[in-house]
């Protein structure tokens, strides 16, 4: 059987009792660093006497996620197999989801414990009103790709959650700044860690209260915008007999990027 288990994404108080037993009765653990959950075992066993097997540890990261799952054979589930990743719930922005996958194609029995999830715990904290959230985990880091997925995250019609890595808050900020600069974000720095923070107010604003040299693991909640629809799609546009550049405007105007961003991305798929 697999056991895919949340493990708390700051403060180890977050661990639930299901997590804990279903970790001291595993067989295997598979890990998206073994270095990291064999840490967060011996501080269970240190601080709640965890009693543990003598569990096998494997690597499982999104580097060798595929390769991996290629090798097994349904008989390694006949042990009780727990997947956890370093932090959050497994499958958000994390391997997870291929094993479940191999799991339903194999008729191998698995489950999914509840528990700590980063873009959830933003989202409640932001207070911005609204049942429907999209959750976009990281954004491309750059180019034309990361200039459509910002356009998608800001005009979809819903509440959006980003990741965002420090060194590239500074960036995210910045382009909030140009292309919204009067819509409301919130940013949530360390997540239930000692120096946890939470932020409100336009990218402009933030970005003043942040200053230099940014740090931590954040969580960007960008509250609901108007919705850009079109009923052309993208791939219709380019069905057309039209130049590129005349598609590049046309399809601007139905992802809301950049036309110059978009003939650039027009000539990159060419090649």
């Amino acid at each position: 059987m697999l056991i895919l288990v949340p493990t708390p994404i700051g403060n180890i108080g977050d661990i639930s009792l299901r997590a804990m037993e279903t970790l001291s009765q595993a067989d295997v653990l598979l890990c998206e660093d073994t270095r990291i959950t064999k840490k967060l075992v011996r501080l269970l066993q240190e601080r709640y006497a965890l009693e543990t097997k003598q569990t096998e540890y494997h690597s499982l990261h999104s580097h060798n996620e595929q390769h991996f799952i290629a090798t097994l054979t349904p008989g390694f589930f006949d042990r009780n197999v727990v997947y956890v990743s370093d932090a959050g719930m497994p499958g958000i922005s994390d391997p997870g989801q291929l094993l479940v996958r191999y799991c339903i194609e194999n008729d191998i029995p698995y489950d999914v414990l509840p528990g700590a999830n980063a873009a959830l715990t933003a989202f409640v904290a932001s207070g911005f009103v609204g049942t429907q959230m999209l959750f976009f985990g990281f954004l491309p880091h750059k180019g034309s790709d990361r200039a459509a997925a910002l356009q998608q995250a800001l005009y979809n019609g819903y509440t959006t959650v980003l990741y965002e890595a420090p060194h590239r808050l500074a960036k995210l900020l910045h382009e909030l700044v140009e292309e919204a600069p009067q819509r409301r974000i919130f940013l949530a720095k360390e997540l239930t860690k000692k120096f946890q923070r939470y932020l409100h107010g336009t990218a402009a604003e933030v970005a003043e209260a942040l200053g230099e040299g940014i740090k931590g693991e954040w969580v960007v909640v960008i509250e609901a915008g108007p919705s850009r629809q079109s009923s052309l799609s993208e791939r219709e546009v380019l069905a057309m007999d039209l130049p590129k550049k005349a598609a590049a405007k046309l399809i601007a105007k139905i992802t809301g990027e950049h036309p110059k961003a978009c003939y650039q991305r027009l000539l990159e798929q060419e090649h």
